[in-house]
């Protein structure tokens, strides 16, 4: 089948309201090509072998957020309906540059879509045991290292962008061998497979997206542990009744706001909320929610422009 590729030109800060804005037309996946990304990385004591320097330097200096479309009779009124709805959000004063919101779009072929954005993906280390590797990369263990073979797929999760690098590295300072954990929102499951490797004994990975739930459900019998982590398909935590001593949450500040007073039925006595997906200018926003909700602020990471948040009721 040959898709639509849709590009639009923003910023670092913009990149999830545009990808936002095309998954609302209809895109069956997005992605996000952000420089910045890349090499802050590279430049972490954690990260290695992000990216060939040949490839970076062909990196747009705009980020850029692709989407995907099938490519039928509708597809040219959606993406007029996506270049309105773009033209719309320039005009609204965010408090921060979203670019220039360009739209440019090109034919596909499925194979070349699968294929091509896998050259910007290879091994690295995430907090100081955890290691995630590519299915399709090799990778010489070191004593001590915890692998995770992660296949994203268009689900959302690579563990290369800061809010989920961030989100390991409180897994692995909360989760304690034994204990349960609940990752809402879990894209492709890298948190909760991570969780699942850190010694969890039970690990709940909830997603809206099928696509998501699809992926997170492949990644786990890729990794040997459908004996440890369920995946479901809901919304949040809604008609769910399960109780974790860590919940993690890597989704976006409004999200977190409205579920944090929720999730503490959840949360075992002394357990843990863990939120990432905070956009620094909203990090007050989200640190008064839950000082609202009964929560206390234990840990704070900031990578760039993201805030990941650990909390105790």
């Amino acid at each position: 089948m040959d898709w639509m590729e849709a590009v639009v030109h923003t910023t670092t800060m913009g990149a999830d309201l545009v990808s936002e804005v095309l998954m609302n037309a209809g895109a069956v996946g997005t992605s996000i090509e952000d420089r910045y990304d890349v090499t802050s990385s590279k430049k972490s004591d954690g990260m290695w072998d992000m990216i060939d320097e040949e490839v970076l330097a062909h990196m747009s200096e705009d980020v850029l957020v692709k989407a995907y479309f099938k490519n039928d009779a509708s597809a040219q009124e959606t993406l007029m309906l996506v270049g309105e709805k773009l033209r719309e959000i320039g005009k609204i004063d965010l408090g921060f540059d979203i670019g220039s919101l360009a739209l440019d779009t090109q034919n596909v072929h499925e194979q070349d879509w699968a294929e091509n954005w896998k050259k910007y993906y290879k091994p690295f280390r995430a907090g100081e045991r955890l290691v995630i590797k590519p299915s399709w990369e090799a990778y010489e263990q070191q004593e001590g290292d915890l692998v995770l073979e992660l296949d994203p797929g268009m689900a959302f999760g690579t563990g290369t962008h800061e809010t989920t690098f961030m989100c390991m590295e409180q897994l692995e300072k909360y989760v304690k061998p034994g204990c349960r954990v609940i990752d809402v929102g879990c894209g492709s499951g890298i948190l909760g497979l991570a969780a699942a490797k850190l010694g969890a004994s039970d690990v709940l990975a909830i997603d809206l997206d099928e696509l998501a739930v699809k992926v997170a459900r492949e990644n786990t019998e890729k990794n040997g542990l459908t004996d440890v982590v369920r995946v479901a398909h809901g919304d949040l935590l809604e008609r769910r009744e399960e109780q974790a001593d860590v919940i993690v949450a890597n989704i976006i500040a409004d999200v977190i706001c409205y579920l944090c007073g929720p999730a503490r039925k959840h949360l075992l006595p002394g357990g843990i909320f863990i939120c990432s997906g905070i956009i620094r200018e909203r990090e007050e926003d989200v640190q008064n929610a839950l000082a609202a909700a009964g929560y206390t602020v234990c840990s704070r990471l900031a990578k760039g422009e993201w805030v990941c948040l650990a909390a105790h009721q």
